[in-house]
């Protein structure tokens, strides 16, 4: 029974990664969720779900910082900003886009065209240049190299921080010290939805083990995920612990001699609730294979 769950599991995993690369079309033109309604989740920080991805609205008395753009097209660009006209008129001034992938950065472009300056990691807009989805998102018109970017408008602070490649190679964790508030983006996932880890994004599935262990240190008690419900620091420490089972497991695996092509068959995941989406288990198992660091 768990072998053919678990082979569901891989045909699930090879569709999706394809998706990774380029979601379906239809979901970038009324595809999926609509755009919901915006959710106060601390004063002056506000959740709008659907449309592709979770986006993240920080009020100040200046303008907004705007955390994700969704997919693309004029509705859901124009339904975001409906929700975002419901708790503040000012403009967004900053977005942050958290990787590359269009249901994240699908309306980068016309967030510039209104004035807005779209701020994202230098990986993630070198991505862009290969990453196969029409139409392709716009670049960042700032990038940041390194960990760090700290982000200031109208007294409030926003810490845009790259902890390592997970998702994809240019993710980026947004923190909002003052409301104790991580945007974790796609570095976590929720209910039944496995972690993604887009190898031909620059991504990492042992990475999301160090990814959230930088992640936990920060003082914090809610977290965003790139898309589903709002989260507490106890549920990203579960997901980590989970995260933490399938590489020591895959790792056994890979150990006794089990080969790429039935690593994903064998790897008993029905006691965690979700299955690793590892579209290019071969880069997968050269992780595994690799001498730890200490």
């Amino acid at each position: 029974m768990r072998s053919l769950v678990l082979a569901a599991a891989v045909v699930a995993v090879c569709g999706v990664g394809s998706l990774a690369q380029a979601p379906a079309p239809g979901a970038g033109r009324g595809g999926g969720q609509p755009v919901q309604p915006i959710q106060m989740i601390k004063p002056g920080l506000y959740l709008v779900p659907g449309g592709g991805s979770n986006s993240i609205v920080r009020v100040t008395p200046e303008g907004v910082i705007l955390v994700d753009t969704k997919m693309p097209g004029e509705a859901n660009y124009t339904a975001l900003m409906q929700q975002i006209r419901t708790v503040t008129p000012l403009p967004v001034k900053t977005v942050i886009v958290t990787h590359h992938h269009a249901d994240h950065t699908g309306n980068n472009d016309r967030f510039i065209a209104a004035g807005a300056e779209v701020i994202g990691h230098a990986v993630l807009a070198s991505s862009l240049d290969s990453y196969q989805f029409d139409p392709k998102p716009a670049k960042p018109t700032t990038t940041y190299d390194g960990r760090e970017r700290v982000v200031r408008l109208g007294g409030v602070e926003v810490r845009v921080l790259h902890l390592g490649r997970a998702h994809t190679g240019g993710d980026s964790v947004v923190y909002f010290p003052d409301v104790k508030v991580v945007a974790t983006s796609d570095a976590v996932t929720t209910g039944s939805t496995g972690p993604l880890a887009d190898y031909a994004g620059g991504g990492s599935f042992a990475g999301f083990a160090p990814v959230l262990d930088a992640m936990l240190k920060f003082d914090f008690d809610t977290a965003i995920p790139g898309a589903g419900p709002v989260l507490t620091k106890a549920d990203v420490q579960a997901f980590r612990t989970k995260i933490g089972t399938v590489i020591d497991r895959a790792s056994a695996l890979v150990k006794a001699g089990v080969p790429a092509s039935q690593l994903l068959m064998q790897l008993k995941t029905d006691d965690l609730g979700w299955a690793p989406r590892i579209p290019m288990v071969d880069a997968f198992v050269a992780e595994l294979s690799a001498p730890r660091k200490n």
